[in-house]
């Protein structure tokens, strides 16, 4: 029996098999709100067969998304965009819907990807940006404005109102994003946080607000819903953030609640050397994995059925998350079933293209 299409329980939620739609951004609001895009993005998605989907980036305040067209939870116009695709999933798909919570820190105020990525000045249409220390992330740019202690009070109220919000449009769960250089990383890594206060110098205290942040957003959803964190494990730098520390904070999330670990890596510092490669990011979720007792997610570079299927064979981790992979290939859960002779979720308006030598490709079952 394929064990990528078996359950797994990530806190209250059985997710019907261990392939997860991973966040990925898109770049396509409006004011921080979702639009025709998302429909059709995430409609897709949902339809995957996956066991669970990962909405993407969503910025807590306008401040704290990476460039102006980033989706975002922080007022009643984005939450009512939002709700209209959700809407739609639930029509058509039992899939558990997840979202992603955010803020860019010093990586914000930038242009689309497809338009070079470069910082915007505020007078050129950007903003102002905020980091726990004034150091950007590239040396051409501005630096980003040193964090105060009641600025900090403030963005953690950010996120607890966008999860309240992300209840109200009932959300399954929620991954709190600690990782690839934004504003939870910055203060993580010695790096980026240079502070002299309770919030910097030790990884105690480094790791004092990212922890603060996750209990706000723990209190603030309800105790049946889970609440995962996306975090880079290395920064993929000499003296920098590494597997160690992430040891570390992994289990201090676990003590407060997380629900599981979504293992990344990199994006905070340009000066990154990261060997790419298959698997090149399973070892740090299996270092992870040995540390503490809630779900492990792998990704990065895991394309095919058999590879992931091994990881998770081998202990490495517990479920696998998918984002290029999803785009280029939709309907990749269905041809990995087909693939490991599993079968899939597939809506009945597709029964018809089940493949005549996959008889029990597709779970015929109807609410």
């Amino acid at each position: 029996m394929s064990l990528l299409f078996s359950p797994i329980t990530i806190g209250s939620l059985v997710l019907k098999n261990r392939i997860i739609v991973a966040p990925m951004c898109q770049y396509s609001a409006e004011g921080g709100s979702a639009t025709d895009w998302h429909m059709m993005h995430l409609g897709m998605l949902g339809m995957s067969g996956a066991g669970m989907l990962i909405i993407e980036a969503t910025a807590v305040e306008p401040r704290g998304r990476i460039s102006p067209r980033d989706l975002g939870l922080w007022s009643d116009a984005n939450e009512a965009a939002l709700d209209r695709p959700l809407r739609a999933i639930r029509n058509h798909s039992p899939i558990p819907v997840c979202i992603q919570l955010a803020h860019a820190g010093r990586k914000a105020s930038t242009r689309v990807p497809w338009k070079g990525g470069a910082s915007i000045p505020p007078d050129k249409g950007g903003w102002q940006t905020v980091a726990p220390s004034p150091i950007p992330f590239n040396p051409q740019d501005a630096p980003p404005t040193e964090l105060q202690l009641e600025d900090l009070d403030w963005i953690a109220n950010t996120f607890s109102v966008s999860a309240r919000r992300a209840n109200r449009i009932e959300l399954d769960a929620i991954e709190v994003h600690s990782a690839h250089g934004y504003l939870l990383h910055q203060f993580l890594s010695p790096l980026s946080n240079k502070r002299t206060d309770k919030y910097g110098g030790s990884l105690e205290n480094r790791m004092r607000f990212p922890l603060e942040v996750f209990e706000a957003v723990r209190r603030s959803f309800p105790k049946d819903k889970p609440v995962g964190v996306r975090i880079s494990a290395t920064d993929w730098v000499e003296s920098g953030w590494d597997l160690e520390q992430s040891i570390v904070y992994a289990q201090e999330l676990e003590k407060r609640g997380a629900a599981y670990i979504h293992v990344s890596s990199g994006g905070l510092s340009p000066e990154q050397k990261i060997p790419l490669g298959p698997d090149y990011q399973v070892p740090l979720a299996e270092g992870i994995k040995k540390a503490v007792g809630v779900p492990v997610i792998a990704v990065g570079m895991i394309t095919e059925p058999k590879q992931a299927e091994a990881i998770l064979q081998n202990g490495r981790a517990d479920a696998i998350a998918l984002a290029r992979a999803m785009l280029y290939n939709p309907r990749w859960p269905w041809h990995a079933a087909a693939e490991l002779g599993a079968t899939v979720e597939a809506p009945p308006q597709y029964w018809r293209a089940q493949p005549h030598q996959y008889k029990d490709l597709f779970c015929h079952e109807l609410d």
